[in-house]
């Protein structure tokens, strides 16, 4: 019998390993998959940083939904995924959440304004996935 994860586990495994996988859906209905770095906000999202011409933005922008499996570092042990929908943030209004994300899942930048000055000239956008289910069991 199968063991479900709560959200709220989910986020907790989330906001502990960062290394994840996107899963968005192309306009034919197939999955794109893109490595990424997540983390969660304050209100309990997962938050990916991207740029606003990636594949996953585009196709977030026509399908809102979303699924991301988290791993740690060791890759064969533990592991979460979340799905959900999507919201888009886009610049000026995503600069405190790409500072944020930064922070949780680097640390503290030793030049902010180079990394806004960055964030700007790569139009990156901050995707936040509403979690609606999440899986396995906590040990996978």
């Amino acid at each position: 019998m199968e063991v479900k994860m709560t959200p709220s586990e989910a986020r907790e495994f989330v906001a502990a390993h960062h290394h994840a996988v996107l899963a968005t859906y192309r306009r034919d209905g197939s999955v794109q998959m893109s490595p990424v770095a997540a983390g969660v906000d304050g209100t309990g999202r997962v938050i990916v940083s991207t740029r606003s011409g990636a594949a996953k933005t585009a196709n977030l922008r026509r399908d809102h939904r979303a699924a991301l499996l988290s791993f740690t570092d060791r890759f064969f042990g533990p592991w979460a995924i979340v799905r959900g929908t999507v919201e888009i943030v886009e610049l000026p209004t995503a600069m405190p959440l790409l500072e944020e994300y930064y922070r949780q899942v680097s640390g503290e930048h030793p030049d902010w304004q180079e990394y806004r000055d960055a964030m700007v000239k790569e139009r990156r956008v901050m995707l936040q996935l509403t979690i609606s289910d999440a899986g396995p069991s906590p040990a996978g």
